[in-house]
């Protein structure tokens, strides 16, 4: 999202967001990797990333909420749950 605003890093004020966004995210996923294998981490933090990014699409930009769109995100969310689930740290 903050790319979005930050139109291609040329506006400081969401740059500066989307840095400080990405710093945190990075240090959640090093945290997370502590705890769990790498490969559920990673999956992990980019599916949420996705399901996020694509929802806030639908909401914010006004992009289309097809049945098909919805229906893969679902997909993903069922995959981090299920990834969850198999790895032992519920």
């Amino acid at each position: 999202m903050g790319l979005e605003y930050s139109d291609g890093l040329s506006e400081p004020v969401p740059t500066v967001g989307t840095v400080v966004a990405l710093t945190i995210g990075m240090v959640l996923l090093a945290k997370a990797i502590q705890d769990l294998p790498i490969g559920t981490a990673y999956a992990v933090w980019t599916g949420t990333g996705a399901v996020r990014t694509a929802s806030l699409g639908i909401i914010v930009f006004d992009e289309p909420a097809t049945s098909a769109r919805l229906l893969f995100i679902s997909v993903i969310i069922f995959g981090i749950v299920g990834l969850h689930l198999v790895s032992g740290e519920h």
